[in-house]
């Protein structure tokens, strides 16, 4: 048991929008994509994928980013569990929050690992491949999904 007394986590507010779309999605994408704390930097990548986006798709880049990011978010997935020796893949669902961070993740990571040209050309393509439901990081999701539905037998362990 701790000694000191368990005070209520509070949720930690919303950073401001961005200053180009007024999103507080696009504002967290960036810190998301940001590397040593070089924020200019992770904003130049981030609306140059946004212009190839736009110039490549012929819908709005902020609607094709939500789109993406919809069909990147996970619904399910496995926590490890110790029940009486042997550790169960657990079911759970996954919060709103935590599914829009997994997603942001899950493309930035997707996107890096993409050879060839420079970053904000490979976030875009990402985020045009998950807006269309294919890419790296709509399989990763996918395989999430899989396992949860292959250990639902499990889920009553689920406290």
């Amino acid at each position: 048991m701790p000694r000191r007394t368990l005070r209520p986590w509070e949720r930690r507010a919303l950073p401001a929008p961005d200053y180009k779309f007024a999103s507080v999605v696009a504002r967290q994408f960036i810190n998301k994509l940001m590397s040593q704390g070089k924020q200019s930097v992770a904003e130049r990548v981030f609306y140059g994928a946004l212009d190839q986006m736009k110039a490549k798709a012929k819908d709005e880049p902020m609607a094709v980013l939500t789109r993406a990011l919809e069909r990147v978010r996970p619904l399910l997935e496995v926590k490890p569990r110790r029940v009486g020796g042997a550790t169960y893949q657990v079911p759970i669902e996954v919060r709103p929050e935590r599914g829009n961070a997994l997603a942001m993740r899950w493309l930035i990571t997707a996107a890096r690992q993409r050879t060839g040209k420079a970053m904000s050309i490979r976030l875009a393509h990402e985020l045009l491949d998950a807006s269309n439901n294919e890419g790296t990081a709509v399989k990763k999701r996918d395989d999430m999904h899989k396992m949860a539905e292959a250990n639902k037998a499990f889920a009553h362990y689920r406290w």
